[in-house]
């Protein structure tokens, strides 16, 4: 039976009550939680504890769980935040969802370029700037206030609604997966769904996202003399490692941006008639794109193929070299150890474990090439896989309903470029069907100066979370 759904009415509640969800939000963005500096942990141990007072005041079943210690590059340990969960309604006759969210931040400073004080939440024509407001403060305020808003009105629970609110995201969520093993049959017993609001739209179109690209990281260290050496001296005389260095990392990637290490691209699932269809249909301005981040001429020219490359093919970036001269002026060093950083991003079908293998054999076969006397050593710190969802699942047809209904418009279908690695950890040890449904706009700044949360895109995605507990009610029961 479809129950009577009271949207005008919380939508009419969400609207005039507006006032109150941006000065939580304010609250929230004062709060400096940079996961990513030790002196600031105090303020993410406050952060878990707003977060946990806030559920607790609307009366759901509250946990702050403890989640061990962080061991620091110097051997000292310093506690992780706490891990809030909460709960919402146990009937064991509705569907169960869990939400996914983070409250830690990236580092941010006014001299950085902020154009106002990134702590200092400030309403500039409706945008709400402020570090963390998008990624991933608003979002999971709006997850709360979309439950607050039926419990105003009286209105019961379409479905039960837990959360699992996380304060170590920006640095890798370390700790994170060894809890989720441990509450695999007990927090997650009962969850039918997992709903992660991390991420934001293409374009001015509501999306649904449907998956993400994993990650490789790689150091690749060359070694040569004991110490850097003056190149006026010793010069001619030594066969450097920086040449060296260089001269295996351009043998990675061609200027068209083709993958030279053999196997990578064989791996990828092929792209379908389906989804080139798919791709065809999102809306998506090359020109606006461009102009965006600064430049004349991107890898490709068409819509289908930039999106492809972005979200379904993997791609090599080198990121930078450790222990190169790279302070302002000029110094004639040879130095003596010079570590590469790149990575790879992971698209299906891949495996980062083969990657690994794929990764170093090649680089230490051109190595070997140069006959140099240097030593190489290549090593993998990370190796996140992607997540990939099936859009037909009816989580995804609850999802456009949803939006149909708040946005009367059809969603882009759309794909993370980047990495949500809890995504598959949650896919992996729970088993349970997962939606991304963000509701940050495209030109938020995550990570960025000026961050940013539009008030429309906070407000109608509120409305678009009551919508969305409202359709999954009616899916049949996994």
């Amino acid at each position: 039976v479809r129950c009577i759904f009271f949207y005008d009415e919380l939508s009419q509640y969400v609207d005039s009550h507006q006032e109150e969800y941006v000065q939580t939000l304010r609250d929230w963005v004062a709060v400096e939680s940079d996961s990513s500096d030790v002196l600031r942990r105090p303020d993410c141990h406050r952060m878990m504890d707003m977060t946990a007072e806030k559920l607790q005041a609307m009366g759901g079943k509250v946990e702050l769980v403890d989640i061990g210690v962080q061991e620091l590059p110097d051997g000292k340990t310093v506690a992780l935040p706490k891990v809030v969960t909460a709960q919402f309604g146990s009937d064991p006759n509705k569907q169960t969802v869990c939400v996914y969210g983070h409250v830690d931040v990236q580092p941010a400073k006014l001299e950085d370029g902020w154009a106002t004080e990134p702590y200092n939440l400030t309403d500039i024509n409706g945008h709400l700037y402020g570090r963390g407001a998008s990624d991933n403060k608003a979002p999971v305020l709006a997850w709360i206030h979309t439950v607050e808003a039926y419990q105003a009105l009286s209105i019961d629970l379409p479905v039960n609604v837990k959360f699992i609110i996380e304060g170590m995201e920006e640095t890798g969520s370390n700790g994170l997966d060894a809890m989720i093993v441990a509450q695999k049959d007990t927090f997650f017993s009962d969850v039918d769904y997992i709903i992660i609001s991390d991420c934001g739209w293409l374009s001015r179109r509501p999306a649904l996202t449907y998956g993400t690209r994993g990650n490789c990281y790689f150091f690749a260290e060359v070694e040569g003399p004991k110490q850097d050496l003056h190149s006026g001296v010793y010069g001619g005389t030594v066969i450097e490692p920086m040449t060296d260095l260089i001269g295996i990392l351009d043998t990675l990637i061609s200027p068209s941006g083709k993958i030279l290490i053999p196997g990578i691209r064989e791996a990828v699932a092929p792209l379908s008639d389906e989804e080139w269809k798919m791709y065809q249909d999102i809306e998506f301005d090359i020109e606006s794109f461009k102009s965006k981040i600064g430049v004349s001429q991107l890898m490709y020219s068409n819509k289908v193929d930039l999106l492809a490359h972005r979200w379904r093919y993997p791609t090599v970036t080198i990121h930078g070299i450790e222990g190169a001269f790279s302070g302002p002026g000029s110094k004639t060093v040879i130095p003596a150890k010079v570590i590469a950083k790149f990575s790879i991003r992971q698209v299906p079908n891949m495996d980062p474990a083969v990657v690994k293998k794929q990764v170093t054999d090649y680089l230490y076969s051109v190595f070997a090439k140069r006959k140099s006397p240097n030593k190489l050593k290549v090593t993998m710190i990370i190796g996140a896989k992607p997540w990939l969802a099936d859009t037909k699942h009816p989580l995804y047809e609850a999802g456009k309903a949803a939006v149909k209904r708040v946005f009367d418009v059809e969603p882009d279908l759309i794909r993370e470029g980047g990495t949500i690695p809890i995504a598959k950890t949650f896919e992996d040890v729970t088993g349970k069907s997962i939606i991304m449904m963000p509701i940050g706009g495209f030109d938020d700044g995550l990570h960025s100066q000026n961050e940013k949360m539009s008030r429309y895109n906070y407000i109608e995605g509120t409305k678009l979370f009551i919508a969305y507990l409202h359709e999954v009610a009616h899916l049949k029961k996994d």
